[in-house]
């Protein structure tokens, strides 16, 4: 009876500990990379949304595959996304997340030795009620997230779906000096300063010249964004990005202000930059660029204004970002991805 009782203690205790940790590791992750994007890859990259960038000296590594894309295989990117948060990613829904809950009482409630009912009263408080049903909905949210993002975008990073093949590796880059394009371009791999280089993996088929404007254009949208996201200034950045990234930035949003915080990037300066791709899909132009780029991320509490996660020392992150310009229009951002 003792050999039995003792592996089911250490179930139970297991079962505490995850279910106690796992809350606070979500919280965690996500508050590592709290500003623009949340450190995560979304948006369309056109036809080209399901295959991964050319890499670059800036990104040496392969972009992460989208887990947030309005984008289907064989599609184009959708302009006129509509931009509700809420309409941005399929969720489970409040009845989804209670039956989600109580299920998660009653597997609970067995592995305290209860029976498969008795989840409710094992705990005996609404606290253990409350943290079963966040507990689960959060495992179920991860799981379809990663089920999706499985089928959908790891698949297809095989190979293009319905677009032009990117072309082979980079070509030999050019990179301007501290002071932006306008102090002129250097030539050389390792030449210093930040600022965007002139080589990358553009494609061969229907090819597109980015010019130094379009780069200066780049780096503006860069902090542009950013300041727009920490004032939470949706209608800014409905000018500077597409329908579709406004959605997920108002989705973030929404989820920081339930959370009782707001994130605050500041002092955003572009390290290193240069060209992955660049081609033209109808009357439509499309540049993926990488960006290392340093900036001060702050989560700060709503009500009391202490800082919860962040501070002000300077942080560098490098992404790779999508532009797409229309005639007639401006540069707008279509999508971010993690390396």
């Amino acid at each position: 009876m003792t050999f039995l009782r003792r592996p089911r203690g250490i179930v139970q205790t297991l079962a505490l500990a995850v279910a106690l940790a796992f809350p606070l590791m979500v919280i965690a992750i996500s508050a590592a990379d709290a500003r623009a994007g949340r450190g995560g890859s979304f948006g369309s990259r056109g036809s080209r949304t399901f295959s991964a960038p050319s890499t670059t000296t800036t990104a040496p590594n392969a972009a992460q595959p989208f887990n947030r894309t309005m984008t289907q295989p064989g599609t184009t990117a959708p302009r006129g996304a509509p931009a509700a948060g809420n309409a941005a990613r399929p969720g489970m829904g409040m009845m989804g997340g209670l039956m989600a809950g109580l299920l998660g009482a009653g597997l609970l409630g067995m592995l305290f030795g209860g029976g498969l009912f008795s989840g409710l009263g094992s705990l005996s408080s609404i606290f253990g009620l409350l943290l079963q049903i966040v507990i689960i909905v959060m495992v179920v949210r991860f799981a379809m997230s990663w089920w999706r993002r499985r089928n959908a975008n790891s698949a297809a990073y095989d190979g293009p779906a319905g677009g032009p093949a990117p072309a082979g590796g980079p070509q030999t880059s050019l990179r301007n000096g501290l002071g932006g394009l306008g102090a002129g371009l250097g030539a050389g791999a390792g030449a210093a300063g930040g600022g965007f280089g002139l080589g990358g993996g553009a494609a061969a088929s229907a090819p597109l010249e980015i010019k130094p404007d379009d780069y200066e254009a780049f780096e503006r949208l860069l902090g542009d964004i950013q300041a727009a996201w920490s004032n939470e200034d949706v209608e800014k950045l409905h000018k500077l990005a597409t329908p579709e990234m406004v959605s997920y930035f108002t989705e973030d949003i929404a989820a920081n202000k339930q959370q009782g915080v707001v994130n605050k990037t500041t002092d955003v300066k572009l390290l290193q930059g240069d060209l992955a791709e660049a081609w033209r899909e109808g009357v439509t132009d499309y540049a993926t660029v990488a960006m290392r780029f340093s900036l001060v991320d702050k989560t700060i509490d709503r009500a009391s204004g202490k800082v919860v996660d962040g501070g002000d020392q300077p942080v560098e992150a490098t992404e790779v970002w999508t532009f797409t310009r229309r005639p007639g229009e401006g540069w707008e951002l279509s999508a971010i991805q993690q390396t």
